[in-house]
């Protein structure tokens, strides 16, 4: 497989599409919007010029990506060719559900379809092609170039041929694939967002205050960002999504999403994206400051 095709250009879509094309694979990075695919390529070379100033590219590598990746605003052409198409797009069900049925339309039989869903079920997405056995999860993790796992996630169809040979590829991409089934939340997120929301709960209680909970955590348990911090980098909406995913899928009071994290959403108080959520962010700025509404 070295021709690649991305479905989305945002946050996740440039970040994969980065890492394919810095691992010199053909890469097809496809959005309808156009000033989208503008501002991800963009954000791709500014991520590689960061590489290169820390010396971990040369600008040779640097160029080869950038003349890997071609850009398209029309699916069926985009994938016209391609060997496996990574899908990236808003975590949405009905959006991907969508996309996965004009997807099994435009390619060829024996493309492999992969989505990066954190929480969608991969049986679900499989159920509307008529190639289940060649549908897979390949859920990178932010910030793509950066992190190193690749959760790689078997719908109830998919063949071990497949699975298999997303396991190698992501290995190829310098990634440590790690298998799993699918089932809500799989793993990554089953176990990080009942944390996130306890923490929002313990918030919400008056237990202790968005830096303590923090600094908690990060000093106490060595993590590297708090889960508020994390919650806020995450999107606070995506956090909500995923959460409704677990308690809907399993059925479990534990699961159920903290009120104030509800409220925060619907009033658009979304973390980072936003610019507001537990803690305010400022363009150029690198401060942490604690939201007005939370401060003691």
């Amino acid at each position: 497989m070295k021709n690649i095709a991305v479905i989305g250009a945002g946050t996740m879509g440039n970040g994969i599409a980065h890492v394919f094309a810095q691992t010199s694979y053909k890469v097809n990075l496809i959005d309808v919007s156009a000033e989208a695919l503008k501002k991800a390529m963009a954000t791709i070379e500014k991520n590689l010029d960061r590489q290169l100033a820390k010396q971990a590219i040369t600008e040779d590598v640097k160029q080869a990506a950038l003349r890997n990746i071609t850009t398209y605003s029309d699916v069926k052409a985009g994938v016209n060719g391609v060997d496996l198409v990574v899908e990236a797009a808003t975590e949405n069900v009905d959006l991907k559900l969508k996309i996965f049925k004009d997807l099994d339309e435009a390619c060829a039989p024996d493309v492999i379809l992969a989505t990066n869903t954190s929480s969608i079920s991969i049986t679900k997405i499989a159920s509307v092609t008529k190639r289940p056995e060649k549908v897979i999860g390949m859920h990178f993790m932010n910030p793509v170039p950066v992190m190193k796992l690749v959760e790689v996630i078997r719908g109830y169809s998919t063949n071990d041929t497949v699975t298999n040979k997303i396991m190698h590829l992501s290995k190829d991409l310098g990634k440590i694939p790690v298998e799993v089934n699918d089932y809500p939340g799989f793993i990554a997120n089953r176990i990080l967002m009942p944390m996130i929301n306890e923490a929002i709960y313990s918030l919400y209680e008056g237990v202790a205050g968005v830096e303590e909970i923090d600094t908690v955590m990060k000093l106490g348990m060595a993590h590297p960002m708090g889960p508020l911090q994390l919650a806020d980098f995450i999107g606070l909406d995506v956090c909500l999504s995923i959460l409704n995913v677990l308690h809907q899928g399993f059925g479990n009071p534990k699961y159920a999403p903290c009120p104030l994290l509800v409220n925060m959403v619907q009033a658009g108080h979304k973390g980072v994206k936003s610019g507001n959520g537990f803690y305010v962010y400022s363009a150029g700025s690198k401060d942490l400051v604690v939201a007005e509404r939370f401060r003691r």
